[in-house]
């Protein structure tokens, strides 16, 4: 029986995620769901268990070293080891920066200790027993840790500083036989967005993007499943990420296009200028 630890998995990515690994290995999964609601996460738990899971549920805030790392000694205790964690847990925010005053700026700092840190502090607890199981790391960053996405300041940075860890972590434990996974999805089917911050680092109610192409839930999270089991180093889920990535190396004048066309109107830059600015090499 393989053990799965999820951060994150009280609903959205996270719930789906550990549904779809419940259903595709029956009777044969253990997860462990973390996240700070507890009765949500006992609701995933149960649907999970309907499906033949074992589950311990662990009420975690990864903004707590402490409360990660005993995420990790839970998992360990009860099932003997783990094989696979899956660092789902973040927040979102929608602000354009000059939108931002000065003394509102330390929420910036809070959601990298949710986005950054929550996944650094359980993946260095983990490591010892991913090392020893030749396991699977994962690492649910966003298409804003690839290309920077005009309002998303904040949340570019924490997953761009996601991206880049995890991308030097692969290498570091590619002769230990761990895989790392890192999984960009776009604009998905959940409330992340609306549960996110704005420019006061205060609940933002409103996603901020274009949500007519959204993806739904359930598919992005066997996409997710898929690449971890097959253990790819990335998955880009969508045609447009894939040519945003080409494009940022060869024109990246296009891809500034494409992110601001992905806004909402109310969520775009206002030009109070007289003109554009000339561009400079």
């Amino acid at each position: 029986m393989n053990t799965y630890v999820i951060t994150g998995a009280s609903d959205g990515i996270g719930a789906e995620l550990a549904r779809q690994i419940a259903a595709r290995h029956r009777g044969a999964a253990a997860l462990v769901l973390a996240a700070r609601q507890r009765e949500r996460l006992d609701e995933v738990a149960a649907r999970c268990q309907a499906l033949g899971a074992d589950t311990l549920v662990v009420p975690t805030d990864v903004t707590d070293e402490a409360q990660c790392r005993r995420l990790i000694d839970a998992a360990v205790q009860r099932f003997g080891g783990i094989d696979c964690l899956v660092n789902n847990a973040g927040v979102s925010a929608h602000a354009l920066f000059e939108e931002v005053r000065a003394q509102d700026l330390r929420w910036y700092q809070d959601l990298m200790t949710v986005n950054l840190w929550g996944s650094v502090w359980c993946t260095h607890a983990a490591l010892p027993h991913l090392k020893a199981a030749r396991g699977r790391l994962v690492a649910v960053s966003s298409l804003a840790g690839l290309i920077g996405v005009p309002g998303r300041t904040a949340y570019s940075a924490t997953k761009f500083a996601m991206t880049g860890f995890f991308e030097a972590l692969r290498a570091e434990l590619k002769p230990a036989g761990v895989s790392v996974t890192t999984a960009y999805p776009g604009v998905v089917a959940t409330e992340i967005r609306r549960h996110g911050l704005d420019a006061r680092g205060q609940t933002a109610g409103r996603s901020g993007l274009k949500e007519d192409e959204a993806m739904p839930v359930d598919v992005c999270a066997r996409l997710i499943l898929d690449g971890l089991e097959a253990r790819r180093r990335e998955v880009v889920m969508t045609t447009r990420g894939k040519l945003g990535r080409f494009l940022k190396l060869v024109a990246p004048g296009r891809v500034e296009a494409m992110a601001l066309a992905a806004l909402a109107d109310e969520a775009k830059p206002r030009d109070g200028s007289a003109g554009p600015a000339p561009e400079r090499g």
